[in-house]
């Protein structure tokens, strides 16, 4: 339970060295989320950081843990670093309650511990759990997604093998890692795939510091880095980022929601390297198609699928449909997880008889093999019958200039039963709803105008960045 810091990745790889599995908790959860997730995994021990020790003591008489760790962001910083990092977080900046966990022991005690005792003999197996990864949970109560030592070893090898020929060379490679490495994007992709071609990995702990990240970026020479769209759209609205040194920069590979062809575009202008959309899923772990890294420019397409992996497009039948028509995208591979945590009711809906995994996500796929994301199923927006996609209207409106963030909802209306309604936070206070409204009317067809423009000051995310349509659609309205 921790951001990205030294202590994560020494205690997973320790953890899966020992035999046992990794569950991965987002440290902002509130005590009922993670009261649910300690619960549901039937967790015995927590690593947790200072900062959120005290949402642990609200719970940890009601889970299953009988051993808490607890360290300081600044431990394995060394003297004085670490030590002023420490002051600073808890009495300055005050980002550390109080809080009293009974017989917790200190991470770097632990290690210690550790060093009395050699390692026994564990047998893995391939189908052993590695990780139980949570999917964020934005559809209901969060569920485990059983993640194989088969899962991970698969598709790390799979992408290590996709990003083999664009120039990433062993030993050479300065990674950034700004999203959180308790999510299953950076685990793998920065985590797993970059530690085994020998990168050295700069760990961001606090990406929405966006002053304090370029910072660190105009600091370190960079070679590949990840993120998501509101990522990398609050990077290029940072004064100083353009004045960071790109010459070093070979990938840029964005995954974790739609990227938006606007920001993608001023991408490309501001750092002169192409943005790689990827596409996975907690349940695929995650990698499952990437565009080719020698892409010459954004091309709006998840890519193909990686080595290994197939990938169709079913009607709601299970048919697969004909090449340019929209169903539902399925994988199938070695990376697919083993199911659901103790949800086989779950697990038979996400994953048919013939081994397909049911990703929820509405996709075409062109005549050389690339597939699209239209949207997710569950969002798509139907107005007199006609079908409406979410990420259209958004890419449309990001384009404007005045808009730094949008996101697309469909409401309840009496003539057509929904009603596309945008949500924006302004880029230029200036912004009008007509503006809005003309700009729709002269790139969109009359039936995906948007009816509503409401502005706010931010929209609500995932810890990751992803923007939460439920909660826009289920919010009241504010300004």
């Amino acid at each position: 339970m921790m951001p990205n810091c030294l202590q994560y990745p020494i205690a997973t790889f320790g953890i899966l060295r020992a035999g046992l599995t990794v569950v991965n908790v987002n440290p902002l959860y509130t005590p009922r989320e993670l009261k649910h997730q300690l619960v549901d995994a039937g967790v015995v021990a927590l690593v947790v950081v200072d900062n959120f020790g005290d949402t642990v003591q609200q719970v940890i008489a009601d889970t299953p843990v009988k051993q808490v760790i607890t360290t300081g962001l600044g431990d394995l910083l060394g003297f004085p670093k670490g030590a002023i990092v420490n002051f600073v977080l808890k009495y300055v900046k005050k980002m550390v309650p109080d809080y009293r966990l009974h017989g917790a022991i200190r991470f770097k005690e632990a290690l210690a511990l550790g060093k009395r005792h050699r390692l026994p003999a564990v047998d893995i197996d391939h189908d052993d759990i590695a990780f139980l990864q949570y999917t964020g949970g934005t559809t209901g109560v969060a569920k485990g997604a059983m993640l194989t030592h088969r899962n991970l070893v698969a598709n790390m090898q799979q992408a290590s093998a996709w990003i083999s020929g664009s120039g990433v060379e062993p030993g050479k490679e300065v990674i950034i890692t700004a999203l959180p490495l308790y999510h299953i994007f950076a685990l793998t992709a920065n985590g797993l795939v970059f530690m085994k071609i020998g990168a050295l990995n700069y760990l961001i702990t606090n990406p929405r510091d966006m002053k304090g990240f370029v910072k660190e970026l105009k600091n370190n020479r960079f070679t590949a880095i990840t993120g998501v769209n509101t990522l990398f759209n609050g990077l290029l609205n940072t004064p100083g980022f353009d004045e960071v040194d790109f010459s070093g920069l070979k990938v840029t590979l964005g995954g974790g929601m739609a990227v938006q062809r606007s920001v993608a575009e001023r991408w490309k202008k501001t750092t002169g390297v192409t943005l790689i959309e990827a596409y996975g899923l907690t349940e695929t772990s995650p990698a499952a198609c990437i565009n080719p890294l020698d892409l010459k420019e954004y091309n709006g397409s998840i890519g193909l699928p990686i080595p290994s992996t197939d990938a169709c497009v079913k009607n709601d039948d299970g048919q697969q449909v004909q090449v340019g028509e929209v169903g539902e995208l399925c994988i199938r591979g070695p990376q697919v997880m083993k199911g659901y945590w103790h949800r086989q009711d779950e697990t038979d809906q996400a994953i048919d008889a013939d081994g397909w995994l049911h990703t929820g996500d509405m996709a075409r796929m062109d005549e050389k093999g690339f597939f699209y994301i239209v949207d997710r199923k569950k969002d798509m927006i139907l107005v007199s019958g006609f079908n409406v996609y979410p990420n259209e209207i958004e890419d449309v409106i990001a384009m404007m200039p005045g808009v730094l963030e949008v996101a697309a909802v469909g409401v309840p209306n009496e003539k057509s039963g929904e009603a596309v309604k945008v949500v924006i936070v302004k880029k230029d206070p200036n912004l009008t709803e007509e503006q809005v409204k003309e700009f729709a009317r002269a790139n969109l067809t009359g039936y995906k105008h948007p009816r509503i423009v409401e502005f706010r000051k931010e929209l609500p995310k995932t810890n990751v960045g992803k923007i939460l349509r439920r909660e826009l659609r289920d919010a009241p309205a504010s300004t």
